[in-house]
């Protein structure tokens, strides 16, 4: 299966053109329909990682759907003339998937982020989402997946939410989304934020499109990563 969607080509990456409600539709109809799906939500960094790895912007290239997460998508897209609709964030699409998935009585498997990120988000969970079937649950360091793939294969569940940053979870779901025919996303620091160990941008930042600069001056770690932006919005300047 492919997108259902128009897609827009930033620096080899194809991204659907549509709004977040459109998508969360065509979703939930692709889980209710037990369709294998897999999702990448891809910002500046990704495509810039991509750009430089052929195997890894192959894997992207398998995604059923690759969503503009970051405001510099948006603006690539502007300067190539090739608008996109909205902007589509990962923890947008995981918390609209986690309300339709409690609603529905879905199942969800939680693979990702560090132990006690999951104490956290196993009780976050529980509270907001009581009807969403907790398929399993498991922290990202691990040095043998075989024992996490077998509960998803056994467990099927309907969504698979995999955080554990780029390449490590889309490379993980390309290799083994065929054990288990539901929704594969990879929402790289969403735990944190649901689970409390990060707080997301304020509102003020958020509607200004700065997430990105808000997690760089409040996370030191991060400043680094923010040098990726102006050298994608070159290469797309150049692509022009």
């Amino acid at each position: 299966m492919k997108s259902h969607f128009p897609v827009v080509n930033v620096l080899g990456v194809s991204f659907i053109n549509t709004t977040n409600d459109k998508f969360i539709h065509q979703l939930t109809q692709d889980i209710d329909e037990r369709k294998n799906t897999f999702v990448v939500t891809a910002n500046p960094e990704i495509v810039m990682y991509a750009d430089g790895h052929p195997d890894y912007a192959a894997t992207i290239k398998d995604a059923d759907y690759v969503t503009p997460d970051g405001i510099g998508i948006i603006k690539g897209a502007q300067m190539l003339n090739q608008p996109l609709q909205e902007r589509i964030t990962g923890y947008d699409t995981f918390l609209s998937l986690l309300k339709w998935g409690n609603d529905q009585h879905k199942s969800a498997y939680f693979l990702g982020a560090k132990p006690e990120v999951i104490l956290d988000l196993k009780k976050v969970l529980t509270k907001t989402y009581p009807n969403l079937v907790i398929a399993g649950i498991h922290d990202g360091y691990f040095d043998n997946e075989a024992p996490i793939i077998n509960d998803i294969k056994e467990s099927q569940p309907d969504l698979v939410f995999v955080a554990l940053g780029f390449p490590k979870q889309e490379n993980l779901i390309a290799k083994y989304r065929h054990v288990n025919n539901g929704l594969w996303i990879g929402i790289g620091g969403s735990f944190d934020v649901l689970s409390g160990h990060v707080i997301r941008a304020p509102k003020f930042w958020q509607d200004h499109h700065l997430e990105w600069l808000y997690r760089g001056l409040t996370d030191p770690k991060r400043a680094k990563r923010l040098l990726s932006l102006p050298k994608y919005l070159l290469k797309v300047k150049k692509s022009k």
